[in-house]
């Protein structure tokens, strides 16, 4: 910002302060209060403005009075548990008497306490050998890659993953940042329990596969995980190739936020660094996706993007980066550091307050442990010890069960919360009868199953017509089943870019959907996307409940 715009508006977030210049005990008891509250409505966080009026008038303090400010905001922070980082200063203006005047931005970030992190999930999306799953080593490990893809091996599951480097099989990493914004990962902590305990805020990266036989398991992880950022890799040297195109696409009709990584620069002139910077401008901003593009090339711009991003679903930001020079790695982990989550407080208590529903995407046998599932509570609490029944099987059944121990990020945890993600221990429940696409929901839900079901959709693209009696892979959440097109209400066909009610029939088994859940179908080259209007009801079987 330029000393030019003293008179310009600031955009009323982040919150303005003007000064905090020596308080009575009485304000500061109240400015403590209002910090306490609008930590609680960031879930953990948030970012001030110092130096600003009210009505978003960049004032700026002298240096005397910024340093006083900056005192008492953190006397403030201490006082409600919390420590306070700042992010930038900026010079808006001088006075009579030719002294510099200054804003400052402040993170104030709860320290943690019974991990009650703030946790965001980042989806990595990006055609294959684009350095996704390097990327990811390199920020979760704290070492740079060797150029030959080393960063990258402690992130593969399966050998034939290590011996092509291709990933096949959905992963997580994580990424911790401490209450004074600094980076927690494997380089210092052993284990992902310590962490966990030393982070105040994590960022679980879930890393999709790039290759196009394997886009099955990238949308599951889309669908099913319910990421709440996505961060799409392209390499700098083949610019948009491959399956590109495609994960943007999907991203965006999933309505994930977006924001871009252009990696391997250290292999490519500037010249060729900037044309595919272009090259993804030009796609951005094509009627199809009308965002607005915006390159991070120095931590100012970082932290505006950071502020942004959450604020305005249209803006991308698009950082050039090196996984083994290093350029360019910290404007991330300032951005992924300062990111907001997109919910508030307010809705995550709402969600808090409805009855249990877990969603089941992994099942494992676990050696003295017996059964355990992974997948997203999607809403209530639950808690160790808790019983649940799963569902619905092939039969339309739903099966009483005991929830044993619970873990978060590897590491334990005695309530799980709406939103978060974990593994479930379930003793020695019979693995066979479970399978990825099953809810566990509490017994007072009584819940629904169906096999038919209504959604408002939009046909991406066919190559031909889309009528009754096509066959297609239908993405619903954790769901994912092939299912026949029982009619087109009020039409014969579809061509690409129209729009219809369609009625969908699942051929294997029963499922439980919710309304207006979100939905992604896809068979060869059909895609499509839309939303859930109507269940029709199959009768459960609620003897099954007392079993």
């Amino acid at each position: 910002m330029t000393k030019s715009q003293t008179s310009a508006k600031a955009d009323q977030w982040p919150p303005p302060w003007l000064k905090l210049v020596n308080p009575t005990q009485y304000r500061f008891e109240h400015l403590a209060t209002q910090l306490k509250w609008r930590l609680q409505e960031g879930r953990g966080e948030a970012v001030y403005q110092i130096g600003v009026e009210d009505n978003g008038l960049l004032v700026g303090l002298t240096e005397a009075d910024m340093r006083a400010s900056l005192k008492t905001l953190k006397r403030m922070a201490e006082k409600v548990g919390a420590d306070i980082t700042l992010l930038r200063e900026r010079e808006v203006d001088y006075d009579l008497d030719r002294n510099t005047r200054k804003i400052a931005e402040v993170l104030v970030r709860k320290v943690p306490d019974d991990q009650q992190f703030l946790d965001l999930r980042v989806a990595v999306l990006g055609n294959v050998d684009s350095g996704k799953s390097t990327l990811l080593g390199v920020l979760t490990q704290g070492e740079l890659d060797n150029g030959r893809g080393r960063a990258r091996l402690n992130l593969f599951r399966h050998l034939h993953e290590i011996q092509t480097g291709r990933t096949s099989s959905i992963s997580f990493e994580i990424l911790g940042f401490n209450s004074k914004g600094e980076v927690v990962n494997y380089s210092e902590s052993r284990t992902a329990e310590e962490i966990c305990e030393s982070s105040s805020k994590m960022i679980t990266f879930i890393d999709l596969a790039g290759h196009h036989k394997y886009l099955k398991t990238t949308i599951f992880g889309l669908t099913s995980y319910c990421p709440d950022f996505a961060m799409l890799v392209v390499s700098a040297n083949t610019g948009i190739a491959g399956t590109t195109r495609e994960h943007l696409g999907l991203a965006m009709a999933l309505k994930v936020p977006i924001f871009i990584v252009v990696s391997k620069v250290d292999l490519c002139s500037r010249g060729t660094v900037e044309r595919t910077v272009r090259q993804l401008e030009r796609v951005l901003k094509q009627p199809g996706c009308n965002k607005v593009p915006m390159v991070v090339s120095n931590p100012d711009d970082a932290v505006t993007a950071a502020q942004q991003f959450t604020q305005s679903a249209c803006i991308t930001p698009i950082f050039t980066l090196s996984s083994v020079s290093g350029e360019s790695l910290d404007l991330l982990k300032v951005f992924l550091n300062i990111l907001p989550p997109l919910s508030n407080s307010k809705e995550q208590e709402e969600l808090m307050q409805q009855l249990t529903e877990f969603q089941v995407d992994e099942i494992y046998s676990v050696p003295d442990v017996g059964t355990v599932v992974g997948g997203t509570l999607y809403s209530g609490v639950c808690r160790e010890g808790e019983r649940l029944v799963v569902g619905p099987t092939d039969e339309g059944r739903f099966l009483r069960l005991k929830v044993g121990s619970i873990q978060r990020n590897r590491s334990a945890c005695r309530v799980l919360r709406a939103g978060q993600a974990a593994t479930l221990a379930l003793g020695n429940f019979d693995r066979s009868l479970l399978r990825k696409g099953m809810v566990m929901v509490s017994p007072k839900m009584n819940p629904t199953i169906c096999c038919q079901f209504e959604a408002a959709i939009v046909l991406l693209f066919h190559a031909k017509t889309f009528r009754r009696g096509s066959q297609v892979t239908v993405h619903v959440g954790n769901v994912r089943q092939t299912a026949t097109v029982d009619d087109l209400h009020g039409k014969d066909e579809l061509r690409t870019g129209e729009r219809a009610v369609v009625r969908f029939r699942f051929i294997k088994h029963p499922e439980y959907l919710r309304l207006g859940a979100k939905l992604l179908f896809r068979e060869g080259v059909t895609k499509g996307i839309g939303h859930v209007t109507h269940v029709c009801v199959t009768q459960t079987n609620d003897n099954d409940f007392n079993k």
